[in-house]
């Protein structure tokens, strides 16, 4: 037995993979009514530990505690009984199916002594569940028709169907506009206040300090540290995180800005954006910033070669090109790292290797038989360029940590030597010092003359990173902001249409 408040208690657990501790004899505390940070660089233990807690993994050691009695919460079905439940930033959702029908998949209400599904029961209890957390969704709507944010608030709902005592979310702002993010504190704030004990996920540590009353700290698989999120700040908890001091967040590098590289003009697209002219010199970092909608991605899409409606005139070292498809694009010289690097940036199921030697393997197999050795080399040189953390170049991408992945996509594209890099949300959902690696290694590749376009929804990251902004608003390019000229009140004024020019 255990004796403190916390409903839900681990001491000194333990999970071991083949060749890799996760978790090495770490604590974790959660308490009623109260929010508890769990912080950590990729890679930390996180995402282990939320498995173990949820019943999908076992721990080799140590003990769990439900309200100070141990307890073995062997698969998921236990975890739900006892009352833990888990909203994570990928939830799978059903689109053909209504909001109701998602709400209580695999969870049904019966009636009668024939457990016929009580379809009436549950609508009403969707409205019930939906009003207390202030989301007013029609529960016989198909969710097919809602937008991210509604869906996230019916993957919250569906949470809540059962009786939980302990609610885990993690990363649950990643796909969530501003608005919505809002709305999701609000949410937390009733779940606190109806005594939820709430483990809360996240990079981003202007949430952490909103709706956070604890912290925990794990860093390699180990508990390093934990504490009252009031007698803590942003330094302390990074230095926790990494092991050392992060003075400099974003380390952008004074380089000679060359001559254009890319020039991009009058390019329009019959819905998502129009008029868009603009240039990238070598050796610069051109930001493009806007609101969720704006048109970022997709005139990077179209660049690209991914939207076949776009028109416009694109030149790449003074000559005019032709991209109707990604291959143009790559043999012009232009490659594009999406924002969504597991669905079209990796091949998860494939090694690091040949994700990184994918888009050569024409090159290092002329004649059209594979050789692994060239392609082993060329993943190591990358690899180790970009300090992949593995055990093996022959690794699953999909068992890497978010960090990882993101630098084995950006090391498959800098492998084709290319003059133009697109990175859409470089740094998305992964950790502090991860984000620190890919902005030194973002001031790398303009030092050695590469132009670079970073867009990016993260304020900080386009005003410590870029060299000139582009701001975007309901498909146009509405500002242009000099390194020097850009704040962050005037590029958020611009970005809402505030001060269109």
């Amino acid at each position: 037995m255990i004796t403190n408040s916390a409903v839900l208690s681990l001491r000194d657990v333990s999970k071991v993979f083949p060749g890799v501790k996760a978790l090495d004899n770490v604590k974790l505390d959660l308490y009623p009514g109260e929010v508890t940070a769990l912080v950590g660089e990729n890679g930390a233990g996180k995402s282990t530990l939320v498995k173990t807690l949820t019943g999908i993994y076992q721990p080799d050691g140590g003990e769990l505690y439900w309200k100070g009695e141990p307890v073995d919460i062997s698969d998921p079905e236990v975890a739900l009984q006892l009352g833990i439940t888990a909203i994570h930033q990928e939830t799978v959702l059903f689109g053909e199916l209504s909001v109701t029908e998602n709400i209580f998949a695999g969870n049904y209400l019966t009636r009668g002594p024939l457990r016929r599904l009580d379809w009436p029961a549950m609508h009403q209890r969707s409205r019930e569940i939906l009003a207390d957390i202030d989301a007013p969704l029609d529960p016989k709507a198909q969710l097919k028709g809602l937008s991210i944010g509604q869906k996230h608030m019916v993957a919250i709902a569906r949470a809540l169907s059962v009786d939980a005592q302990v609610v885990i979310l993690d990363e649950p702002t990643a796909a969530l506009s501003h608005h919505e993010i809002e709305e999701l504190y609000g949410i937390v704030e009733r779940l606190k206040k109806s005594g939820k004990a709430i483990l809360f996920i996240s990079h981003k540590f202007d949430e952490i300090f909103t709706i956070a009353d604890r912290y925990v700290v794990y860093r390699d698989g180990n508990f390093v540290g934990e504490g009252l999120i009031s007698n803590v700040n942003e330094a302390e908890l990074v230095e926790m995180m990494v092991a050392r001091s992060v003075s400099e967040t974003f380390p952008k590098q004074t380089v000679s800005i060359g001559e254009p590289v890319m020039t991009v003009s009058n390019l329009n697209h019959p819905t998502e954006f129009a008029d868009i002219n603009f240039e990238v010199r070598a050796g610069e970092i051109l930001g493009f910033y806007g609101l969720v909608g704006s048109g970022r991605t997709e005139i990077m899409q179209a660049l690209y070669g991914l939207s076949k409606a776009a028109t416009g005139d694109v030149r790449i070292d003074g000559k005019t090109t032709q991209i109707r498809s990604p291959a143009d694009a790559i043999a012009d010289g232009l490659v594009y790292v999406p924002e969504e690097r597991q669905q079209q940036g990796a091949i998860l199921d494939l090694p690091i290797f040949q994700n990184i030697s994918l888009p050569q393997l024409s090159k290092l197999n002329p004649k059209g038989v594979l050789n692994e050795q060239r392609e082993y080399e060329l993943a190591r040189a990358y690899g180790e360029r970009l300090k992949v953390k593995t055990s093996s170049w022959d690794q699953k991408v999909a068992n890497l940590s978010g960090g990882n992945q993101q630098k084995v996509v950006i090391g498959k594209w800098l492998a084709t030597q290319p003059k133009v890099i697109i990175l859409d949300e470089p740094t998305k959902g992964i950790d502090i010092g991860s984000k620190a690696a890919v902005h030194r290694f973002m001031s790398e590749l303009v030092e050695d003359g590469l132009a670079v376009i970073m867009v990016s929804s993260e304020l900080p990251e386009v005003l410590g990173m870029a060299d000139r902004i582009m701001v975007m608003h309901e498909g146009l390019m509405v500002r242009e902001f000099s390194r020097e000229d850009a704040t962050a009140e005037a590029v958020v004024a611009a970005a809402t249409g505030g001060l269109a020019a």
